[in-house]
């Protein structure tokens, strides 16, 4: 069958969908609240279910009044029944694969159940629904004509107890429907390559003689893996070895601080970049607009959202609230009730809303992952920016960061303490620094308020990192691969310290 055939006939298929998009997108909340009440129904008889007496809660406000909020250390327990083989726990089908998250640095893993459904129906269903709202949007994509080249987490799959875990990326290629390992690439068998850096050669002497139209990943492994293909092929762009590129489908940390190395190895304005939220706990949120940062939130993946505004987060005086009673551009802590068992779960990320009707919402940061040692509230998303600015007025490139506070010590005032790796470094450090903070006092009115006349905090200060100093960093914590982060922020000293002493 020609390839323009099938490239119609897929883009056809996908399309059909966006009338249940709409649905949603007309009666969000109804959604929603019949969504939670399937989930109650379907677990009244798993171990949660009969312990929260599920089968009795007919509304939300029993619901909240009932089940407690919880933390992944206040589920684990549970988790790990399952993961030693008994079912029925906290999800009424049988549950056999285990999601390893990395989406932190520290040694402790998490194993988060991903159950049948929540591969089908929330996994597998956002990335049809990914090429959906991207092909509604882009009526002459040729997506389908070549291939995706995806890059995943560096993990096998181990078994325990007729259990499995690894990678969420990792279980996904594990389980790939056939339409998918079809346009995609590089092979599964090295998709699931452990080793990285013999993973990446792998990857590039797989792909560079594909026809490669579209690519997906994390935007600082992607960066790596794709300044790698250029180096092996002697290409300036990546459009001379792939002329067929038309989009970028990208998530797991801010694009912002990235953008403008991307243009650079991809110089087309015709070029998309398209943003996906997406965890090892589900699916969330989608970039359903062309040149858009804002991302739909997904209500029918079989996830139940709540939302806890960060001015009360972790206070005596919380409050939980449903998707029907958020606000604009606030920032709020995501609680999440799936269809792995996962009930009120915190997940740790923060968002804000851009838009309520319908609701999309920008990714914020993380819960643990922001500064507020002396009242600052600086968000991830504020540090994001305001790098991408400094790098745009100064004429350089940031391959990573962190940020760490300097407490106060006896009449010292606090500041905050900057390890940046540049690409090329700023022929001014200084005009670098001035810019970036006088951008976070732009974003951030805390932030501006504890730097009015250096009242609380002094000007930040930033160490330029040796080169490869967070890879080097990673790699001695056995963290190299496209699922890896480095903690951008940190009310506490120890991964700069770390890196310091590297």
């Amino acid at each position: 069958m020609p390839l323009s055939i099938i490239n119609s006939f897929a883009s056809w298929v996908l399309k059909q969908r966006i009338h249940q998009i709409e649905l949603f997108l007309k009666y969000p909340n109804e959604v929603q609240e019949e969504l939670l009440h399937n989930l109650l129904l379907a677990s009244e008889n798993t171990v949660i279910g009969r312990k929260y007496d599920f089968e009795s809660i007919n509304s939300y406000q029993t619901f909240a009044e009932r089940v407690p909020i919880a933390s992944y250390e206040e589920l684990q327990p549970l988790i790990e029944r399952t993961r030693q083989g008994e079912q029925g726990v906290f999800w009424e089908s049988p549950i056999k694969w285990f999601a390893k998250s990395s989406g932190t640095t520290n040694a402790k893993s998490k194993f988060i159940p991903v159950s049948n459904e929540a591969l089908e129906d929330c996994h597998y269903k956002g990335s049809k629904d990914l090429l959906c709202l991207y092909l509604n949007n882009n009526e002459d994509s040729e997506l389908f004509l070549g291939k995706s080249l995806r890059l995943g987490g560096s993990s096998q799959i181990y078994e325990n107890n007729n259990t499995f875990f690894g990678d969420l990326s990792a279980i996904l290629i594990e389980n790939m429907p056939i339409w998918a390992e079809f346009s995609s690439t590089p092979s599964s068998k090295t998709s699931l390559m452990s080793e990285w850096e013999t993973k990446i050669a792998a990857i590039i002497n797989e792909t560079k003689s594909e026809n490669v139209t579209s690519f997906a990943g994390v935007p600082s492994w992607m960066l790596v893996l794709m300044n790698k293909v250029l180096e092996n092929t002697g290409k300036q762009s990546l459009l001379e070895l792939w002329p067929n590129l038309e989009v970028y489908f990208h998530g797991g940390v801010s694009f912002s601080p990235y953008k403008e190395q991307y243009k650079k190895i991809l110089p087309s304005k015709d070029f998309k970049y398209y943003e996906i939220y997406n965890a090892s706990e589900g699916f969330f949120a989608i970039q359903d607009l062309n040149n858009s940062s804002d991302l739909l939130l997904m209500l029918d993946y079989g996830i139940f959202y709540e939302f806890i505004p960060m001015e009360t987060f972790g206070t005596p005086d919380q409050k939980v609230i449903r998707l029907a009673d958020v606000e604009l551009n606030k920032n709020y802590a995501i609680v999440i009730t799936t269809n792995s068992g996962l009930w009120r779960y915190l997940i740790g990320d923060t968002v804000r809303f851009t838009s309520l009707n319908p609701y999309r919402i920008r990714v914020t940061g993380r819960t643990k992952h922001h500064i507020n040692v002396f009242g600052e509230e600086l968000m991830v998303e504020n540090t994001d920016q305001a790098i991408a600015k400094a790098c745009q007025i100064t004429q350089t490139e940031v391959i990573d960061y962190t940020v760490a506070p300097i407490f106060m010590q006896d009449k010292e005032k606090g500041a905050h303490e900057w390890m940046i790796e540049f690409k090329q470094k700023p022929a001014d450090v200084g005009l670098f620094q001035k810019v970036l903070d006088e951008t976070l006092q732009t974003l951030n009115s805390d932030y501006e308020a504890k730097r009015y006349n250096n009242m609380t905090l002094n000007p930040l200060v930033i160490n330029v990192a040796r080169e490869n100093l967070f890879y080097d960093w990673l790699k001695e914590r056995d963290k190299l691969g496209g699922q890896h982060k480095i903690p951008r922020l940190s009310n506490q000293r120890d991964y700069l310290e770390q890196l310091k002493e590297m």
